[in-house]
């Protein structure tokens, strides 16, 4: 991975904040972005996937978490991908998903668990890591390679008054 990378870490006290984040990064971060989302369980990385979903012209009910089904897909304005990797058991399997297609697509490929795959991401990459800080409470910290510095400076500027 590119090693000079850009940070923000944003802090949600609430389900709204987590619309705001998601619909400012639905407008900042470009289409044909692979999401690594790491978090534990409950973190909220369906929930922020749906916060995007929705932004896009998505239904909140449709989205839902990819555990069982390993992939959900989603047909709005930029296409979303939301996978699963957690039982995924190697790379052959991971490749029969059809990532190689969904890392060209215009949209965004958002996957849990992709630090098990990690050396068979896109270069160009943007991390997002989930911490739990209280009941409502979620600090998202996005870290993306050099592709992805004005988008998250542009994200981190929209959502000002959620800076951690």
């Amino acid at each position: 991975m590119n090693t000079n990378l850009t940070t923000t870490t944003l802090r949600a006290c609430s389900e709204a904040d987590t619309d705001h984040i998601a619909a400012a990064f639905s407008q900042h971060i470009p289409g044909n972005t692979t999401v690594a989302l790491t978090g534990t369980l409950g973190a909220g990385k369906t929930r922020f996937v749906q916060g995007v979903a929705v932004a896009l012209g998505a239904r909140a009910e449709h989205v839902t978490s990819p555990t069982f089904v390993i992939c959900n897909q989603y047909p709005v304005k930029k296409h979303i991908y939301h996978l699963d990797a957690y039982r995924i058991t190697d790379e052959d399997e991971f490749f029969e998903l059809g990532v190689d297609e969904m890392f060209l697509s215009d949209g965004y490929v958002f996957i849990e668990w992709a630090e098990k795959f990690k050396q068979m991401l896109p270069r160009e990459l943007l991390s997002l890591t989930i911490n739990v800080v209280s009941q409502h409470g979620r600090d998202f910290h996005f870290r993306g390679t050099s592709r992805y510095q004005e988008s998250i400076v542009r994200l981190r500027s929209t959502c000002q008054d959620l800076l951690a």
